[in-house]
């Protein structure tokens, strides 16, 4: 007969063993399922692997340069350039352009928006180099009937071309300019128009004047970027690039220069605003034949720019647009002046950014 002490015994020595046993594997069964990757999850892309891309299609809008280009309603749109171009207009759903209404003149150096589903254009000039006649009214296009309609016109003492121009809240600003083409009529004008009313507002004068440049909008934040002071008749047609950044707070109806200018100074720049961030894009300048193929992110927060990816191929006097999480920029010159004029499509997704 088993002496029931010795069992009781033997019986705690196993439990003590098996409970010591699984502690020390513990560690390791915690160590092993914390290093773990989820699985399915892929690697995000940084600002630095994101690449443009170019969009193929069957057909081709027009060459061209010193032209907009702009979303509006789902479409984009590529107006005007040097000499009388056709409205191309591109469909990101099915990949194809098509053509729409021309418009009733030459019209180039411009910054075009989008206010109510249509297509505004100011600050634009038009006719031959170099003392280009600044358009005196507001163009407008109106996608749903395919037609130009001659809007209200500028004040004759404000009219310019070459501008940065914004939309915010329901209110069109317009930004800088020349009113003597590319001769000595660089100016620091900023003008509000309302579309409701047609009422002209003159602003405070920026800090910096200049032409060939966009501006955007961020947080109640105006930011006039790149560009240059335009003086064929001194023969400093494009050596007077402005680095500076100046930055108008629509609240308090002040301007302000950025502590860290554009680090590449260049004229003929595109401009958007992606997530906060001003970005500039392309350009020319005298320190290149070829047109630049930078691209120039600054970020408010933190008071810095960053550079983002390049373009495959330079290009100036051409404008950016945003459309549904992507960045698009279409034709444009290859080199600084007047050519090759360009007639592709680059897009780049903004997931990484």
């Amino acid at each position: 007969m088993l002496n029931s002490h010795l069992v009781v015994n033997t019986a705690r020595t196993f439990f003590r063993y098996l409970w010591l046993a699984v502690w020390t594997l513990i560690p390791f069964a915690v160590t092993a399922d914390t290093s773990q990757k989820p699985l399915n999850k892929q690697p995000s892309v940084t600002v630095q692997q994101a690449q443009w891309q170019t969009q193929n299609t069957q057909a081709k809008p027009v060459a061209r340069h010193e032209n907009g280009f702009v979303a509006v309603a789902g479409r984009l749109y590529l107006l005007g350039g040097r000499g009388e171009r056709p409205l191309d207009i591109f469909n990101p759903a099915t990949g194809q352009w098509q053509q729409g209404a021309t418009p009733p003149f030459e019209l180039h150096h411009m910054q075009a928006v989008a206010y109510d589903d249509k297509l505004y254009v100011l600050g634009a000039l038009t006719g031959g180099f170099p003392e280009e006649k600044a358009v005196a009214n507001i163009l407008i296009y109106n996608p749903a009937t395919d037609t130009w309609q001659t809007g209200p016109e500028i004040p004759a003492h404000r009219q310019r071309g070459g501008s940065g121009v914004v939309v915010h809240n329901g209110l069109i600003y317009l930004i800088g300019g020349n009113n003597r083409g590319h001769m000595s009529g660089f100016v620091a004008w900023l003008d509000v128009f309302n579309p409701l009313t047609g009422q002209w507002t003159e602003l405070a004068d920026a800090p910096h004047a200049r032409d060939h440049f966009h501006a955007v909008v961020i947080d109640d934040q105006i930011y006039a970027a790149a560009g240059r002071m335009s003086s064929h008749d001194t023969g400093e047609t494009m050596s007077l690039t402005v680095s500076a950044v100046d930055v108008y707070d629509i609240k308090t109806g002040r301007w302000h220069t950025l502590d860290t200018p554009l680090p590449t100074p260049r004229a003929g720049t595109a401009a958007v605003a992606v997530n906060g961030q001003l970005v500039v894009i392309g350009g020319e300048s005298l320190r290149q034949l070829s047109a630049h193929n930078e691209v120039e992110a600054y970020n408010p927060a933190t008071k810095q720019w960053q550079t983002w990816p390049a373009l495959p191929s330079g290009r100036h006097g051409t404008q950016a647009t945003l459309h549904n999480g992507v960045l698009y920029i279409a034709a444009g010159s290859g080199n600084r002046g007047g050519g090759p004029e360009l007639n592709d499509l680059l897009l780049l997704p903004l997931a990484a950014f």
